[in-house]
């Protein structure tokens, strides 16, 4: 399967405001209570040096620990409440964007899909973490 000029965009509206969004999204504390895609996987651990040069990792795992692995990368760029890059360890790159304000904020990360699932695999994944995040940071006061 060839992906390699194609990217992928999702996106969410979460009712918050642009700081709590942007704490919720960098924050260790936070990241290991939103970053997963189902019920039946959690995030044990999280790390983040949030500036250029930075690196982060995400510990995910089955919840019956029949599989587990680390999300990490380097971070390309980062602009207070308004930007996130990064570079995964093979390579391909992740851009998030944010905007809003005390009300909403808009979240539309994009990134390189890889070459071993479907695009609309890939895609649901992702979009179901960024869902899963959008629940978490609405939901918390």
């Amino acid at each position: 399967m060839e992906n390699k000029h194609t990217s992928i965009t999702i996106h969410t509206t979460i009712h918050a405001s642009i700081e709590k969004v942007w704490n919720c999204w960098t924050m260790p504390a936070h990241i290991t209570q939103w970053c997963s895609a189902s019920e039946d996987w959690h995030t044990p651990s999280a790390s983040n040096d949030l500036q250029a040069g930075g690196s982060f990792t995400t510990r995910m795992e089955a919840k019956d620990g029949s599989f587990g692995f680390d999300f990490g990368g380097i971070y390309d760029e980062v602009i207070l409440h308004q930007k996130i890059s990064y570079t995964m360890g093979d390579g391909r790159t992740v851009n998030i964007l944010f905007s809003g304000d005390e009300i909403q904020t808009q979240i539309t990360e994009t990134f390189d899909p890889e070459d071993h699932h479907p695009l609309d695999m890939q895609q649901a994944g992702w979009q179901a973490i960024l869902d899963n995040f959008k629940r978490y940071t609405e939901g918390i006061a």
